[in-house]
C-alpha cells in the first residue's frame, strides 16, 4: 500500500516527522531517495528531535556515519553515501554491523550502496513539489 505524507514547509516538519515515526514503526532501516537539496538532512533532523536526540545532527557527508541517541539511550546511526565510490568504501565502514544492529538506520543517498542495502530496507522517496513542499511516499 503507498503511503504519502506531505511536508508543507519548515514549520510543518515536526508533524510531518511524528507522522513519519508513526507510520513506519517497526522499520529499522530506512533509506531516503532524494535529488540534492530535497531536505534529507532537514527531515533527518526533525526525526531525530522526535526521537529525542539532544546532539547536533548534521550530515555525515564526510565521516560517512554519524551516532546519534535517543531520548530512550537507544542509538540511531545516520549515514551519507554521497561520497562512497564503490560498494567497499561502504563495507569498510561495517556497514553491516550497523545495519544488523536492530537500531534505526537512517540512509542518505543510498542509490550508492543500494545492493548492499538488506531486503527490509524502507525506501522513501522526497519529491520537492512547484510550490517548494516536500512530498515523502513509501509502499508498504
Amino acid at each position: 500500500m503507498k503511503q504519502e505524507i506531505n511536508i508543507r514547509n519548515l514549520e510543518d516538519l515536526d508533524r510531518a516527522a511524528a507522522e513519519f515515526l508513526e507510520k513506519t514503526a517497526g522499520h529499522r532501516i530506512i533509506a531516503f531517495f532524494a535529488p540534492m537539496g530535497a531536505g534529507k538532512t532537514t527531515f533527518t533532523t526533525a526525526l531525530c528531535r522526535q526521537l529525542g536526540v539532544k546532539d547536533a545532527v548534521c550530515s555525515p557527508t564526510f565521516t560517512i556515519v554519524n551516532e546519534y541517541l535517543t531520548a530512550d539511550g537507544e542509538p540511531v546511526y545516520h549515514f551519507d553515501f554521497y561520497r562512497i565510490n564503490n560498494a567497499a568504501e561502504a563495507l569498510d565502514i561495517g556497514l553491516y554491523d550497523y545495519m544488523d544492529s536492530g537500531c534505526l538506520c537512517l540512509v542518505e543517498w543510498p542509490e550508492n550502496v543500494e545492493g548492499l542495502l538488506p531486503e527490509e530496507t524502507l525506501a522513501v522517496r522526497i519529491s520537492v513539489n512547484p510550490d517548494q513542499s516536500r512530498t515523502l511516499s513509501w509502499e508498504e
